[in-house]
């Protein structure tokens, strides 16, 4: 049995059976159903919200960390739900940057979803539950981790998800039993591309030969979820740049560039690739703009980022 320190106490038990009214219908898509979720939290993540599973390597590289963060702070920024495993690497990474930009996250466990495994993660667990995600499992409470468990909730994941995003992955992994899971529901598979001197990136390199779909930057990932997710959040994309509804503030501009700025700081020029069918001088106008009114704020390399006091 796992041991005390492992034990979460907090958040609200619950058990949902398959055909209950708060099953979530898509797991239905996926190989062998669980006929039982035990959850701790807000199931309402489960139904409710369109997921994006992020997963990677264990053994992640920085460049893979910091992907994996990045984007799922993107995502949750446009209010998608983040879904993973939870596991050591570009898994908890993913959790952690939905949570920094109080998104909500779905962590699905190898182990009991009672059973913090592994053992230093229990406190990005319970700030899941705190921030209203949920921890699930289709094991009983109190499961101990088994390494076989953890290939096994990776058609969890897949089927929680509209998509997959691959943020890093060696060759072999187990992060590809969650694409190959995803492709059976027929769903999209998104991956980051990566050195080939990297033994990580072998199998994201690889799912891009094979047909996924290459996230080559912060654009081309926000244009695949607007085409996934078919997002009406007051902006989409268009071939020719951002589209939205201006506020009385901002220009539709403005607004794209605090936006982007939302998910991550970026310098003059990579907003202005990012955005394109303008002037490079008139990202600088509207930065110069938005820091005088104390919307954003210029850091020591130069790159611009949201205040903290809007954040």
């Amino acid at each position: 049995m796992a041991e005390s320190s492992n034990i979460i106490e907090i958040g609200e038990r619950s058990e949902i059976v398959r055909g209950a009214k708060n099953y979530p219908k898509m797991l239905d898509q996926v190989d062998s159903p669980p006929e039982r979720l035990y959850c701790i939290g807000n199931t309402k993540c489960l139904t409710l919200m369109p997921g994006l599973a992020i997963v990677g390597a264990r053994t992640a590289t920085p460049y893979g960390l910091a992907c994996a963060e990045r984007f799922a702070s993107m995502a949750a920024d446009l209010g998608i739900t983040v879904v993973s495993g939870g596991a050591i690497g570009c898994d908890q990474a993913a959790h952690r940057g939905a949570l920094n930009n109080r998104g909500k996250t779905v962590v699905v466990l190898g182990s009991g979803a009672n059973v913090a495994y592994p053992r230093r993660a229990k406190s990005l667990f319970e700030r899941v539950i705190e921030s209203g995600g949920v921890l699930v499992s289709e094991l009983k409470w109190g499961s101990p981790p088994q390494r076989w468990e953890f290939r096994k909730r990776n058609r969890i994941i897949a089927g929680l998800a509209q998509a997959v995003l691959i943020v890093e992955a060696g060759l072999p992994s187990g992060t590809f039993s969650t694409a190959d899971y995803a492709l059976e529901a027929g769903k999209d598979v998104l991956a980051v591309p990566g050195s080939i001197l990297s033994r990580e990136s072998y199998g994201s390199n690889t799912l891009i030969y094979q047909g996924a779909t290459p996230i080559i930057d912060d654009s081309t990932f926000i244009t695949e979820l607007n085409n996934i997710f078919k997002i009406n959040q007051g902006f989409r994309i268009d071939a020719g740049g951002f589209i939205g509804e201006a506020d009385s503030k901002h220009t539709r501009r403005q607004q794209v560039i605090l936006k982007y700025l939302a998910a991550s700081p970026q310098s003059p020029d990579e907003l202005h690739q990012a955005i394109g069918g303008c002037k490079i001088l008139d990202i600088i106008k509207d930065l110069s703009f938005l820091e005088t009114e104390g919307f954003v704020k210029r850091y020591p390399d130069g790159s611009f980022g949201i205040a903290p006091h809007f954040r």
